[in-house]
């Protein structure tokens, strides 16, 4: 389902504080009118402007790509910095089309591999944690699994209310409902209800309760435990969902693994460094795509300098 601009209009929208929303998404509905074959070159245009005119994620992707791939030489990395950069302009144009495309447009995008995984793990009844990572292509590669299996959908709050609005309906139509990212008990709500959730546990997210160090590319990163714990809490299965923007214009493979056996353990640690370093693997397969721009290594080790 495609979200329309006309029913969100009302009046106290006009106000300053919504003119860069109504921009931003007038833009996006703008895009959303090409074809996938005209948005995919546009979109890495997009992607070496922002190479250019963003220093400071530039500077934080580099210095990631430098700690997690030291092997390769400096010509090397700067060509997968710029390659993921392209994928960040890319990502431009696939938020306009999960906000503004219809299902018929996006279906045949889709390469689904798996999918018995995810149905076999839902007919236990227990719920299932969809395992992924924050890959550039985030924000359509749910809708597109949304297709073919009804799931719920974690999103961040927006600073702009109107845009919240918007992303938060285009979410919902394609799920059983959305989670916001830290509403713990609303997650527990989807699993017990039998729902299949989306969940990404791969972001510096702070904290000093249920986190843990855990290597990623053999750097220590701060991690969430929460995956093990929610299915401890829920005898939720845990299948890993991994999505790939596939080269030219050939969409998207959207690839389902069997559930994680013997998960989760009495050891939370164990099972935190099992599921990030499934996200390593996953994030090997297309490194370009992932979301170098994130501060992954931001809180350090007692002891240890900053990074960033």
């Amino acid at each position: 389902m495609a979200i329309r601009l006309l029913p969100l209009f009302r009046f106290e929208r006009l106000r300053l504080r919504y003119w860069a929303a109504w921009s931003t998404l007038l833009s996006l509905a703008l895009l959303a009118r090409l074809p996938y074959r005209a948005l995919v070159p546009l979109g890495q245009l997009m992607g070496r402007v922002l190479y250019l005119a963003s220093p400071h994620r530039r500077k934080i992707a580099c210095t990631n790509l430098r700690l997690c791939f030291p092997q390769l030489c400096e010509a090397d990395r700067e060509r997968l910095l710029r390659a993921h950069f392209a994928s960040l302009g890319m990502a431009v144009c696939e938020t306009a089309m999960a906000l503004f495309w219809s299902d018929r447009r996006l279906a045949p995008l889709v390469h689904l591999e798996g999918l018995g995984h995810l149905q076999t793990a839902l007919a236990r009844g227990k719920g299932v944690i969809l395992l992924t990572c924050h890959m550039t292509h985030l924000e359509v590669s749910g809708h597109l699994l949304a297709l073919h299996q009804i799931i719920s959908l974690m999103y961040r709050k927006h600073k702009n209310p109107l845009m919240d609005e918007v992303i938060r309906a285009s979410r919902a139509a394609r799920a059983h409902g959305t989670v916001e990212r830290d509403d713990v008990r609303g997650m527990l709500r989807e699993l017990r209800r039998g729902h299949a959730v989306w969940y990404a546990p791969d972001q510096n997210y702070g904290g000093t309760t249920q986190v843990a160090f855990v290597p990623f590319f053999g750097v220590s990163a701060l991690t969430v435990t929460t995956t093990a714990r929610l299915a401890q809490m829920t005898g939720a299965a845990v299948v890993p969902f991994f999505p790939m923007r596939l080269p030219g214009c050939l969409g998207y493979r959207i690839r389902l693994l069997p559930a994680l056996e013997g998960f989760p353990t009495a050891d939370e640690f164990a099972d935190t460094r099992r599921v990030t370093a499934m996200i390593e693997d996953a994030v090997r397969a297309a490194p370009e795509q992932y979301l170098w721009v994130h501060r992954r290594f931001k809180t350090r080790p007692i002891g240890e300098q900053r990074i960033y």
